[in-house]
């Protein structure tokens, strides 16, 4: 993230982090695609929802043309978007707890790491600095719940 006065250069690095831990290794053209990725979906729902974007031109230097987004400021909605196709991680302790990944009921007799049956969207909040993100996961609201 780079400064440009009341908006911020976005750069997309081919590198790849879990658990706050950079890994040595990048991930060919990652940050292109991750880039790419983002520029078609702000634009398919820019008619449904405001977005930050501003341009994947403007603003950019050639040399990052294609990794890079110019964005306005803004003020982050701390919510991780999750989407799992697989019983991994914390949905699988949670899965192993309760037979429910997010309040969401799954199939009995499920092996970690295992493919679920369809995808399912579990959202969770933002950590703050130093915290995982995830550790604190959006339950499915259920009768009663605000």
């Amino acid at each position: 993230m780079y400064e440009l006065g009341d908006r911020i250069l976005m750069v997309a690095s081919d590198r790849i982090s879990t658990y706050d831990v950079v890994h040595p290794t990048p991930i060919p053209d990652k940050g292109a695609v991750l880039t790419g990725l983002s520029v078609f979906w702000f634009d398919r729902t820019r008619d449904i929802v405001a977005n930050h974007l501003v341009s994947a031109t403007e603003d950019v230097p050639d040399e990052l043309r294609g990794r890079a987004l110019t964005v306005r400021k803004l003020e982050m909605v701390p919510v991780e978007c999750v989407v799992r196709g697989y019983i991994t991680g914390s949905g699988w302790k949670d899965y192993q707890a309760s037979g429910a990944v997010c309040g969401i009921e799954l199939p009995a007799g499920l092996r970690e790491s295992e493919r679920l049956p369809e995808p399912i969207f579990t959202p969770a909040t933002k950590a703050e600095e130093g915290d995982h993100d995830g550790e604190h996961r959006l339950r499915k609201r259920g009768r009663g719940d605000r």
